[in-house]
């Protein structure tokens, strides 16, 4: 069949995504979990300025399960963790959740407006609460005391806090339950209430480096005995823990004694035993807290999320064989479970983030929640998908048609060492471009650097391919996902490998005739514009548009100006402060800025604690915008990682304004391309 398609230049083609689409078009699914039989998610909300409603599906359509305004999200390690949770298998009996504004402990119950549980701070965001458990009349969760809106200085604890409220006026009712390390989980109860885990670590460390599982013994006072360790330890990530449901006394751990996040059997005599050894990741790294990938069912078996670069629901059997879930979705987030049944959030390169239902007994996989912009609901017994694959009931918006079919690719460095990546091509059902022209690519550096990116349908990426832009992905040396070998590649090397694996992707893809050498563009935010700001520097003439979102750049003033969380973090990636000083100069995007000629974009949030706007500021100084040109915008407001519709979208028409002056091309008019 001939490819009917018309001819324009790649850059030029008619798209109907524009930025304030792409901007509110993927909502940000998170912290599923069950109110009763109902399944809620808390959703953020770009257009009530990033507020992250407590979501569920109803008959009549999807709604707020609190009352107009409630922000149930908390800023717990800034990168936050499980915000609420329900307080038992009955709806009557409400939930608590942590309120975004003030950070306190609240209670909800049907029919009624929220109570404080917990004492205001000195300020409004001292003491953060997260990651909750049920005992007796009290909630057990992670308490976090920071010195200041900064958040440089915090100390955590784990407490008790009484469900009677009484604490919300009198401070002294909180018990400070125990304080094994500098940054621990929330408290995970055994079935019956006998003893209680948790995961603790300390700096120089980051929770995938080096953690420990910890398990005390809860007395009939309700205080602890003596915490001892029963797994983890130097060089090991204990990253969850989870107890059997069946009142055995084994708890569940997922660790990496052998290199990749498996599960493991810990009994009561500390004896381990991995149940499904291979080389796969069964957990990620605990950026946040309260993250499952493992999940105890009732009938003795396990949910578990898997994969290499991926990860695909299963059900690991006591006999160790592992059976998925026959599912489109190549990712699945923020799992959670009534003992029978697994929510998540799950996508795929065909599907955006959707909210799930998925049933071990009969293997089907439900949607909840819709991949809509509106997040309408759908009948009980919609199917996520019919008998051809397609979805009958989530029928996604039209821009989706619009969307590319990215595939994974590994290319080799110089070194040898493998580069993972995901290529989003160019992709217009209505355009092609022209036969003698190839297309203009990105090169995306995701953040972290200790994080991975996803293989999903991404309309803020599908905003550049629609107009005839490719974008390839990078994971990085460093990257999660492809077990520690591959994560300890960017130990001691960040600005280097990370630097080198970016244009060993790009030149991969200009080595098979895919990508127009010319007009390489490379984009990060975060971690990720650290080594956007690294290639630039390395490379002057390689890159020839760069967009730099929210970036740490300066080593040695961001070890003092971020928070506590990460104040540690060079130590693992750079070398230990001062000894290895020389190494900070070295491989700081500072160094050669004065390289720098390529043009660039620069977005910076006002409010951003994790990597502080003097970080930016620190780059501009070092350039002369008589032979740079760039722009700088901030916005008030905004922390690390923009939550606000309408920053998002000046952010991206800011990157397209700057590719297509860089890259030779003329976008076509915003209006000149609509769904049909």
């Amino acid at each position: 069949m001939s490819d009917t398609r018309s001819v324009l230049p790649y850059g030029s083609w008619p798209s109907p995504i524009e930025a304030d689409d792409a901007a509110r078009g993927d909502a940000l699914l998170e912290w599923v979990g069950f109110l009763g039989d109902d399944v809620c998610w808390t959703e953020v909300l770009p257009e009530e300025d990033g507020r992250s409603g407590l979501m569920r599906r109803t008959a009549e359509g999807v709604e707020e399960v609190l009352p107009p305004g409630w922000d149930v999200r908390t800023r717990v390690i800034e990168y936050g963790g499980r915000p609420w949770l329900a307080l038992s298998g009955r709806a009557a009996d409400g939930l608590v959740f942590t309120h975004g504004p003030d950070q306190r402990l609240h209670r909800w119950r049907p029919g009624s407006d929220p109570v404080p549980l917990s004492p205001p701070g000195a300020w409004p965001g001292e003491l953060r609460y997260a990651d909750f458990a049920v005992h007796g009349d009290e909630i057990w969760c992670l308490r976090e005391t920071v010195a200041d809106d900064t958040a440089r200085t915090a100390r955590r604890h784990l407490v008790a806090i009484p469900l009677d409220g009484g604490a919300a006026e009198d401070p002294s009712r909180v018990r400070e339950l125990a304080a094994t390390h500098h940054f621990m989980t929330g408290p995970r109860i055994e079935p019956g209430g006998d003893r209680v885990a948790w995961l603790g670590w300390d700096h120089p460390d980051m929770p995938w480096d080096t953690t420990r599982l910890m398990v005390a013994a809860v007395l009939p006072d309700g205080t602890l005995g003596a915490p001892a360790v029963r797994m983890g330890g130097e060089g090991e990530a204990v990253t969850q823990a989870d107890w059997a449901t069946d009142g055995s006394g084994t708890l569940y751990a997922v660790s990496d004694p052998d290199g990749w996040w498996n599960v493991h059997a810990v009994d009561r005599d500390g004896g381990t035993r991995s149940l499904c050894p291979r080389p796969e990741e069964f957990g990620e790294a605990l950026w946040r807290i309260g993250l499952r990938w493992c999940l105890p069912l009732l009938d003795g078996t396990l949910a578990v999320i898997h994969g290499v670069g991926e990860r695909r629901l299963g059900i690991l059997g006591a006999d160790g064989a592992l059976t998925d879930f026959d599912d489109p979705a190549t990712e699945w987030h923020f799992a959670a479970t009534d003992g029978r049944r697994i929510a998540a959030v799950a996508s795929s390169p065909g599907r955006r983030r959707t909210v799930v239902l998925a049933d071990p007994a009969d293997g089907s996989v439900r949607t909840v929640r819709a991949p809509s912009s509106e997040g309408r609901s759908l009948p009980s017994d919609a199917p996520a998908r019919d008998a051809d694959g397609a979805a009958p009931y989530a029928r996604t918006p039209a821009p989706d048609a619009y969307a590319t079919t990215p595939y994974r690719r590994t290319y080799r460095g110089d070194d040898g060492e493998p580069v993972h990546v995901h290529v989003y091509p160019p992709h217009h059902p209505e355009f092609t471009g022209p036969g003698d022209e190839l297309p203009p690519y990105l090169v995306l550096a995701h953040g972290g650097p200790t994080s991975r990116s996803h293989l999903v349908l991404n309309q803020e990426i599908s905003y550049f391919t629609s107009r005839g832009i490719g974008v390839v992905d990078v994971q990085y040396g460093g990257s999660t996902g492809y077990g520690r070998a591959y994560r300890e590649r960017l130990r001691h090397r960040w600005g280097l490998t990370d630097v080198q694996d970016c244009a060993t992707a790009a030149r991969g893809l200009i080595a098979e005739g895919l990508a127009d050498p010319d007009r390489i563009a490379i984009r990060g935010g975060s971690a990720g514009g650290w080594t956007a700001v690294a290639s630039i520097a390395a490379e002057p003439g390689f890159y020839r548009a760069a967009a730099v979102y929210y970036p740490v750049l300066d080593p040695v003033s961001w070890r003092e100006e971020t928070h506590d969380f990460e104040s540690r973090y060079l130590d693992g990636l750079i070398g230990p402060w001062p000894d290895t000083a020389d190494r900070y100069a070295h491989q700081s995007p500072l160094r050669e800025a004065d390289r720098i000629r390529t043009p660039f974009v620069l977005l910076q949030g006002l409010d951003d604690t994790v990597c502080p706007p003097a970080q930016a500021e620190r780059l501009l100084q070092r350039i002369d915008p008589d032979t740079v040109p760039y722009r700088c915008l901030t916005f008030e407001g905004e922390g690390h990682g923009f939550r606000r519709s309408a920053t998002v979208a000046a952010s991206l028409r800011a990157e397209l304004r700057l590719y297509a002056d860089a890259l030779g091309f003329t976008p076509a008019a915003a209006s000149s391309c609509s769904p049909s």
